[in-house]
């Protein structure tokens, strides 16, 4: 019997492969033809010309299904037939529906030791899983499973426990609103609250600091309040690649005569201009340029920045008190006082060092903001992965309270996540903390008490597994290796479980790392149809500005042997716990209409869920969008006084953040190319300031290895090429997964325990190879 390769001896879980780079010069904008021909070319190669365009046909359109890209929403009136994606959706929606197809005879060609040696591009690129797999202890291929058969294992598996809290139930934003309700229900009817999700490596320093200030973890403006805007700043955030269709939205702001403020440590296309596809005149010109202030900052600059701007406003409000919004001020909000000693106490010389921009920017951004009302602030993980990543989104909510720039049109908070339904995920019950409240629900409605102890978020998860107290760990969607920290650290985690089981649509690399025995479970993509004897079903989700609305794929399915999400879910809970608490979960699990009437039943604000999601759906309550803050304490939004962070950097350090390129998402790969950044061919690469290479005898291209060092352990990335680029002095950036090995596990954000990701200290070597 050929044995596996045992994860605790392999030097690098990603391999080490080097490919041909080339560097070009940074594109100058995003979009235009370039971009609608990538994005075709793409589609028609994996999908086929005539599939592809009545796909894209129905990507994003009311009687059509959600892109399975970001959360960005879509127009709540009409949409455009051909408005309505961008190149990464498109690429998203390719992947999904690729005619590539992984089955039993993959597997019993391409062994697990062959296949750890591949790029997770060539992993993602050999296509959808068609068929159950599992991988028996001791072996190294994957074989044929029935669903009855790993149902039936799934249960003994997590009935054999000796506390349900041994069990971890992962869930991907990918996931619907109705598997994962059911995937929430589930675990709590098992007894725990194990429930860790992608959130917890991206948004959570966003939900953790709105709930605190503003008592929503969620962002405040909805679609049509980016183009009423007067500012819009954008921070810690590249939407050119990671969110396309929001350039459209600041297009219209800056049409509008709004104004943009950039906020981040490097210079991306899409916020220099934007060519936009569905504007005409955009093809015959260069576009709009969306940017009128950049300010470089220094990674994790950000808290000095905005002290800096605050302090310079409260200044001018000495002369002009209008600058300020008293009213609201006082009507609304308490630690006022608080925060003005903290800036009067500050430097603005010693503010402006910290953060990497001059004072006479800093003027200029506090000018360009000092007589305007309605402001947005946008962010995403460049400020959420630090160590201080909730007070970075604080620091945001400071300066639009001092504005009054919350609860009116065209002002407040604008998280912008990632995965189409993490938002939605988190709203229909998917927490490792306990709520009284849906407790409370759930044992009205349901009858039975679930846990009241908090569970393991998914730092906890993963340590949990590796000292052996977690021996079970089943995820619902998404790569859960790769898109964690530390990824030495996870894999042997993993590995040291009893049962691991993957319910996903394509292979990746987390099924490549198994435990004892391993499961694959295949399930439908969102494109597809979603059929119950013959009658079509549909699911919702919920977008990055709190509407949820229905989502009907059209495809045929991979598989025949293809199950819903929901129905994985309803067979797991079905073989684990059968007719305990009198759940009918098989039945549940088929018919979406009675997942929503409980979903109705038992969290605030899904009533009506079934009537209410006909035509473009419904918003979710939002107090801060209301300007209600009578639920926080003392019945106000609160201000927040927060330190400036100090890496204290040796001399021989660099702060390093690890980004997506433009032919990514999350941990999908789609190509080998960055083209927005000129960086061609190649994924291992760090990007570094010329004086820096000038200082360490540093050339382009030449290969190098990485080291970070944190509590006496030193972790190692090897073999990766320097790459010249305009990013701060004492900075690097370079992609993830490929760095996240540099992440320590134990280094995350203070109260949302989020990975720090975009600030980890590491050394530089001449690489060996």
């Amino acid at each position: 019997m050929v044995q596996i390769p045992d994860i605790r001896k392999v030097k690098s879980v990603i391999p080490e492969t080097l490919h041909n780079l080339k560097i070009r010069k940074p594109a100058e904008f995003a979009a235009g033809i370039k971009g609608v021909t990538v994005a075709l070319e793409h589609a028609i190669q994996e999908m086929g010309t005539k599939r592809a365009l009545e796909t894209l046909a129905r990507l994003n359109q009311k009687d059509g299904f959600d892109c399975p890209g970001c959360a960005w929403p879509d127009p709540d009136d009409k949409r455009s037939l051909f408005a309505e994606y961008c190149e990464n959706g498109v690429k998203a929606v390719a992947e999904e529906a690729t005619r590539q197809k992984v089955g039993p005879d993959f597997f019993k060609e391409h062994s697990i030791s062959e296949m750890m040696s591949w790029s997770d591009y060539k992993i993602g690129k050999s296509g959808r899983l068609t068929h159950p797999m599992i991988l028996r202890e001791g072996e190294d291929h994957y074989s044929e499973i029935s669903w009855q058969e790993a149902f039936d294992q799934i249960g003994s598996e997590l009935n054999n426990l000796n506390h349900p809290n041994e069990a971890i139930f992962y869930t991907s934003g990918r996931s619907s609103n109705e598997a994962a309700f059911l995937w929430g229900l589930f675990a709590r009817a098992f007894g725990t609250n194990n429930l860790p999700d992608c959130s917890n490596m991206c948004h959570e320093s966003s939900g953790v600091a709105l709930s605190q200030t503003l008592g929503i973890g969620k962002g405040s403006v909805t679609l049509d309040d980016l183009p009423k805007a007067e500012v819009v700043i954008v921070t810690g955030q590249n939407p050119g690649t990671n969110h396309p269709r929001m350039l459209t939205a600041l297009q219209q702001c800056k049409l509008n005569g709004g104004k943009i403020i950039t906020i981040n440590p490097l210079e991306e296309a899409g916020l220099k201009r934007f060519k936009n596809p569905q504007r005409a005149v955009d093809y015959f010109t260069s576009g709009t340029t969306i940017t009128d202030l950049f300010l470089q900052v220094k990674i994790n600059g950000d808290v000095a920045l905005l002290k800096a701007i605050m302090k310079v406003l409260t200044e001018l409000s000495k002369v002009d008190r209008t600058i300020l919004d008293h009213e609201f001020i006082q009507a609304n909000t308490s630690g006022f006082a608080e925060l003005q000693k903290d800036l009067q106490q500050e430097s603005l010389s010693s503010l402006a060092e910290r953060s990497g921009i001059s004072i006479v920017q800093i003027k200029k951004a506090a000018n360009l903001i000092a007589h305007k009302k309605k402001i947005i602030i946008c962010w995403a993980m460049g400020l959420t992965q630090h160590h201080n990543g909730v007070d970075n989104i604080k620091s945001c909510v400071n300066l639009l309270l001092l504005k009054g720039a919350i609860g009116k049109e065209g002002a407040g908070t604008c998280p912008v996540r990632g995965h189409s339904n993490v938002q939605g995920d988190r709203s229909v019950g998917i927490m490792h903390h306990v709520s009284p409240q849906l407790n409370n629900s759930i044992k009205d409605v349901m009858g039975f008490d679930p846990p009241s102890e908090p569970g393991l978020d998914t730092v906890a998860s993963i340590k949990a597994m590796h000292e052996g107290q977690a021996k079970i760990f089943i995820a619902l969607g998404g790569n859960f290796l790769t898109a964690a920290s530390d990824t030495a650290y996870t894999a042997k985690a993993l590995s040291r479980c009893k049962l691991t089981v993957q319910i996903s649509t394509k292979l990746n690399r987390s099924h490549l790392v198994p435990g004892n025995t391993a499961l694959i479970l295949p399930t439908l993509g969102r494109t597809e149809k979603d059929l119950n004897q013959g009658k079509e079903r549909l699911v919702t989700v919920e977008n990055s500005m709190g509407k949820v609305h229905k989502s009907k794929g059209h495809l045929t399915p991979a598989s025949q042997l293809l199950m819903s999400e929901p129905e994985i879910v309803g067979q797991i809970a079905n073989a684990t716990l059968q007719d305990r608490y009198g759940i009918q979960w098989s039945y549940i699990s088929k018919d979406y209409e009675s997942i929503r009437n409980l979903i109705s039943q038992i969290i605030k604000g899904f009533e009506h869920y079934n009537d209410r999601i006909e035509d473009s759906g419904f918003y979710l309550p939002n107090n801060a969008r209301d300007g209600d803050f009578s639920k926080l304490s003392k019945g106000r939004a609160h201000f927040s006084v927060c330190p400036v962070p100090d890496h204290q950097l040796h001399d021989d350090e660099f702060l390093l953040m690890t980004i997506r390129s433009h032919d990514q998402y999350n941990t999908t790969i789609y190509g080998m190319d960055d083209r927005y950044r000129g960086i061609i061919g190649e994924r291992r690469v760090i990007l570094i300031n010329q004086k820096d290479m000038a200082e360490n005898n540093l050339s382009a291209k030449q290969l190098i290895d990485l080291s970070s060092t944190y509590d006496g352990q030193v972790r190692w990335a090897r073999s990766f090429h320097i790459v010249p680029y305009n990013i701060p002095k004492g900075n690097l950036a370079g992609y993830f997964p490929e760095l996240n090995c540099l992440v320590p596990i134990d280094e995350f954000a203070l109260e949302s325990r989020t990975p720090i990701s975009k600030s980890v200290k590491v050394r530089i070597f001449a690489s060996d190879q």
